[in-house]
């Protein structure tokens, strides 16, 4: 089922410019009049003119008009703005990504690394809840529509984001520049589904205190079950998140008619009965995720579609409209816009199934190690299970002093290449015969680099080079990541080997855990270089720490064809042309 699922996923055909698919939703994007983006669901299409946010956003009618809601976030509860005799009501919620979650002791306990959605991870949740294609066909969870994604065109300061400072200063630390994205503000944008919460519903009919209690119970296990049988969790349910509809609400008062008195049982043993039949909705999903079972069916899913999709990266493939085809000193990317944080992202080859996997709320939070004291530079598994190494580019930095001697010098001359380079070094490397690590992806956040550029002569050489927004692809004012997989095996082995992986060292680690002696690291060390020598590069900066060794699963160094341990470069940053 599972697989149908994703079958079908890929398999969405776009036809115009304003179309693009994130996590499997096929979205409409407009701009507004206001130079904010509006992204419409296939639910919210069918009511564009009412959705635009000149209807129901604009600052007096949304002040005047609109009803907070109870909970703990900005949501309100407005009517859109009549045009030939209709409206339309909606649900209008700040997304919290990035803020600290505020759950209850058990709560927080149960579920302690909870974090908010992304809108489009939200919706990407939401959609495939309604697609009902997990779990017994007869359970069914009903949710709000979800209509559209609003995000207007300001930047936010710091200080207004209501974000938690501890949970900025969580991502400063991996990186100083990639924080800033999240200042960007999302409004999501639901259908208001007519009706009565649980508790409201009860409440009239004059049940309260510890009665309400008690009959509650029941209700929430029942409901909490359904979500757990068709494969998911919200880490804060509350009762006031489960909606009766309209239609209940009236029968629930019919059968109230001509009775005395409050707390009718018959009108209770109904409220019971309709939820145990599954005529209810469920609403709130920013903390909405998949149960452990049901993750790791989708990840392995997942992850064996990216192994077969990146054996496959090299075949070219149609493009949808809004992702083009770049090629960079030599080496292909799939190029698009990162709608989340306004940035760009190149994934290399020419698959546009791949994009998915590398937009940056599929790794920026997931757990990471750092590999490195001096540098940025990041192993995690991302939210596919997909295993990554991450790094800042230190394009237009200088060289730290502390270096001395020839290797500082060198360094000065040359200059650290840039995302691009190290990349079209590392495949030419591959395509002639030198093993490096794969290189997957170089993202470039939408946010201003916070560090002056010292260097500028990488920026100067790629000024020609354009991407889809028809920019320069280097620019002084963002950072970049570099992005390439964690060396477990190579692509068709890892691919056919379930859950077998290699395990990589670099000469310096395998000196120190007796893998290899001193020497037979430092003579694979000056055979590397000798390689890229011939090749027409400069391998003089490159130490021990950028060379990987591989072990297999038996224990065994794998060896290439002239029966040497293979030795896989990992760093392209100081490797320059002779």
């Amino acid at each position: 089922m599972i697989e149908k699922y994703y079958r079908k996923k890929r398999k969405i055909l776009v036809t115009t410019q304003s179309i693009i698919n994130l996590l499997g939703v096929v979205y409409a994007h407009t701009k507004m009049s206001d130079d904010g983006d509006l992204y419409f669901t296939e639910h919210g299409l069918m009511y564009s003119e009412l959705l635009n946010v000149e209807n129901w956003y604009e600052k007096e009618w949304f002040l005047n008009n609109r009803e907070r809601l109870t909970g703990t976030s900005s949501v309100f509860r407005v009517p859109t703005k009549k045009i030939n005799g209709q409206s339309l009501q909606l649900v209008v919620k700040n997304n919290r990504v990035g803020e600290d979650v505020p759950l209850d002791t058990h709560t927080l306990y149960e579920f302690i690394n909870a974090e908010f959605n992304s809108p489009w991870e939200e919706f990407s949740l939401v959609m495939e809840m309604r697609d009902n294609d997990f779990g017994p066909k007869k359970v069914q969870i009903k949710t709000q529509q979800p209509l559209a994604i609003y995000v207007p065109p300001e930047r936010l300061q710091l200080w207004q984001t209501g974000r938690s400072r501890s949970k900025i200063n969580k991502i400063t630390s991996r990186h100083p520049g990639i924080n800033l994205d999240i200042l960007r503000q999302y409004k999501m944008v639901y259908q208001w589904i007519e009706g009565l919460n649980i508790i409201e519903a009860f409440r009239e009919i004059g049940i309260t205190g510890d009665e309400l209690d008690e009959r509650l119970k029941p209700i929430m296990i029942k409901v909490i079950n359904d979500l757990k049988v068709k494969g998911f969790i919200v880490t804060d349910m509350k009762p006031s998140h489960v909606i009766i509809g309209e239609e209940q609400v009236k029968q629930m008062r019919d059968l109230g008619k001509g009775i005395s008195g409050n707390g009718s049982k018959k009108q209770g043993k109904y409220l019971n009965s309709i939820v145990r039949d599954g005529q209810y909705s469920v609403v709130d999903y920013e903390l909405l995720i998949r149960t452990p079972k049901h993750d790791e069916k989708v990840k392995n899913l997942r992850r064996h579609t990216y192994l077969d999709d990146q054996c496959d990266r090299f075949h070219v493939s149609q493009l949808p409209p809004f992702l083009s085809h770049n090629e960079i000193f030599g080496v292909p990317y799939v190029h698009g816009h990162v709608e989340s944080t306004g940035g760009s992202l190149w994934v290399v080859g020419c698959n546009p199934r791949l994009f998915d996997y590398f937009l940056p709320e599929r790794w920026r939070t997931t757990p990471c190690h750092s590999f490195s004291e001096n540098h940025e530079v990041f192993y995690t598994v991302t939210k596919d299970n997909v295993h990554i190494v991450w790094k800042t580019s230190r394009v237009g930095e200088r060289p730290l002093s502390g270096d001395d001697g020839i290797n500082f010098k060198l360094k000065k001359e040359y200059g650290f290449n840039s995302p691009f380079e190290e990349f079209a070094i590392a495949h030419f490397l591959t395509n002639n015969g030198v093993p490096t690590v794969y290189v997957r992806a170089i993202y470039m956040t939408g946010s201003a680099k916070i560090e002056p550029v010292k260097d500028s002569r990488h920026y100067t050489s790629h000024r020609e080079i354009l991407g889809i927004d028809s920019q320069p692809i280097l620019r002084k004012d963002r950072d970049y990541i570099t992005i390439r997989g964690y060396y477990n095996g190579s692509d068709s082995w890892v691919a056919s080997h379930d859950g077998q992986f290699c395990k990589p060292f670099n000469l310096e680690k395998a000196i120190s855990e007796k893998i290899l002696k001193s020497d037979e690291s430092m003579s694979l060390l000056d055979i590397t270089r000798s390689r890229l020598k011939n090749l027409g590069y400069d391998g003089t900066l490159l130490e021990l720490k950028d060379i990987l060794i591989t072990i297999d699963q038996e224990g065994n160094i794998i060896k290439d064809s002239e029966k040497l341990p293979e030795a896989r470069i990992s760093n392209f940053e100081l490797i320059h042309k002779i």
